[in-house]
């Protein structure tokens, strides 16, 4: 068995638990592999991988961005008043 970590909307790695196995299911498919842990028993695992978010219950997941060729066009640059706002 291995951790299969996640990233948040922001970019963060997490791990991922799920409190039933129903909602694994509704999640990421009835095909996903997994075990019964402990929330500490997964914190441990990810803790030597540098993870220590934790996510349970993730609603939306996304499949896994294919690689491509590098994008070539240049991205637009900020207007000054974007720039500030964010």
């Amino acid at each position: 068995m291995v951790v299969r970590l996640f990233r948040t909307p922001l970019g963060a790695r997490t791990a991922v638990g799920y409190t039933s196995p129903d909602r694994l299911v509704a999640a990421l498919g009835v095909e996903q592999p997994w075990i019964r842990l402990s929330e500490s028993s997964l914190r441990a695992m990810a803790e030597p991988l540098g993870v220590s978010l934790l996510t349970v219950d993730p609603t939306f997941t996304a499949p896994a961005v294919a690689a491509g060729p590098p994008v070539a066009a240049p991205l637009p640059q900020a207007s000054p008043i974007a720039a500030r706002v964010a």
